[in-house]
């Protein structure tokens, strides 16, 4: 969430940069308004108890010179008639303020992350600005087709059985299509691990409310997510929010930061307000798996390590020697926990368009004023809020519809590339079993 005192000294600048994401939240209005009556009902009380006090002393001194309780405050009272009443005012005011205190952090949790200043403005995703492009789409002498037909030729790809089993926009992978899902994520995991230095984790699949909150999905998103029916849990719609939580209400010691880890696990979103669009194939399921990378960060770093963790995403899919494209979102494109991201969009032939497999993103202390995930500087230092990153290193499902696509044949075989091979069990091609 936002910092209130950065809102409240900057409230010009705040609805400017919510206006460059499209909207001006209406509940930041109200945020302000009740800050405001918050902190003239602070000093009334403050003024209230602080004229208690000195009641209590008075009544104290008069007591040490033999007056009777009653008496002393008889002759206060009568030096000073407003004081009557004032426990009754005191209680009221401080009810008041419980009140308006109880409804602040409900609209803290609605507005959005500000973009930051190197953030294109725009009004759609037509204006996210390209930054780097590596490989070319491949030029097929025969009429490719997609990754659906492809799938289900070979006996890979199973979505009528799938929607047997659920319902639409879920799909069973079978033998080598199995394996080849399980080959990208043992090659993105050792890649990371290995090579890029991540701790990796295996989290729960089911986080309950807090942690959803913590990255930003609770409240915004409630209608996306698929909620256990007598348990108060959520199954993740990504990894980053069990993992992005492991650290949450925790001061971490100094020299720890910064932490770098990945994990692999299915993710399930509902999708609300997609129907119509991505129908056919793998492209938008309600299930699916990822890697996931997640970074905590020295505020003064979080930039760098922004820029080091798209590399990450994009050495995936230099080494599958699949072409993509990495642009910088806009400010109305950015996702609602986002100050910056970067989208990587792989080549897909059958849609002749590049398409997201990663969104890379820096939160800065967004998540971790929500989640309270601080960390000490120097070991006398007070405590500081770390700053986030998240990002697919990569998205399974896409990638392999998109190795089943620039890998086609004619004959309707599907080359491995070569960096995948090793996790085929030396497997060069898939062919119909």
């Amino acid at each position: 969430m936002l910092d209130l005192k950065f809102v409240r000294d900057n409230v010009e600048l705040v609805k400017e940069r919510l206006a460059d994401r499209g909207a001006v939240p209406a509940a930041l209005d109200e945020l302000v308004q009740l800050d405001a009556g918050r902190r003239q009902i602070l000093a009334e009380v403050e003024r209230l108890k602080q004229r208690r006090n000195e009641l209590s002393k008075r009544v104290a001194e008069l007591k040490r010179q033999g007056k009777s309780v009653s008496d002393a405050l008889a002759q206060l009272y009568a030096e000073a008639p407003l004081l009557v009443g004032l426990e009754q005012q005191l209680q009221e005011g401080e009810g008041s303020l419980r009140k308006i205190e109880e409804q602040m952090p409900g609209l803290l949790l609605v507005l959005p992350n500000l973009p930051h200043e190197s953030v294109p403005v725009g009004k759609s995703p037509e204006d996210n600005a390209e930054v780097g492009r590596w490989g070319s789409p491949r030029q097929f002498h025969f009429a490719p087709k997609p990754h659906w037909e492809l799938g289900e030729a070979l006996g890979i790809l199973d979505f009528k059985r799938a929607a047997r089993v659920a319902q639409s926009r879920f799909a069973i992978l079978k033998g080598l299509g199995a394996k080849l899902e399980r080959a990208l994520i043992d090659f993105m995991l050792d890649l990371h691990v290995k090579e890029h230095g991540y701790t990796e984790l295996l989290p729960p699949y089911l986080v309950n409310a807090d942690a959803m909150r913590g990255t930003g999905q609770l409240p915004k998103f409630a209608e996306e997510l698929f909620k256990t029916k007598d348990e108060e849990l959520y199954m993740i719609p990504t990894a980053e929010v069990p993992v992005i939580n492991v650290h949450r209400e925790e001061i971490l010691p100094p020299g720890t930061l910064p932490l770098s880890y990945v994990a692999s696990t299915p993710c399930f979103r509902r999708e609300a307000g997609s129907y119509g669009k991505d129908t056919r194939g793998l492209m938008r399921q309600h299930q699916f798996d990822k890697v996931e990378l997640v970074k905590f960060a020295e505020p003064e770093r979080s930039y760098e390590a922004l820029e080091e963790m798209t590399r990450h995403a994009e050495i995936v899919l230099q080494r599958l020697g699949l072409p993509y494209r990495a642009v910088t979102l806009c400010t109305a494109d950015l996702g609602f926990a986002a100050a910056k991201t970067y989208d990587i969009e792989i080549w897909i032939p059958s849609q002749g368009a590049y398409r997201e497999v990663s969104s890379v993103s820096n939160c800065e202390a967004f998540q971790a004023r929500r989640a309270n995930i601080r960390y000490r500087p120097s070991p006398k230092a007070a405590p500081r809020f770390v700053h986030t990153l998240n990002g697919s290193g990569v998205a399974v499902g896409r990638t392999w519809l998109a190795l089943l696509e620039n890998y086609q044949e004619a004959d309707g075989t599907v080359v491995i590339p070569e960096a995948l091979r090793p996790y085929m069990g030396g497997l060069d091609r898939i062919t119909k079993g």
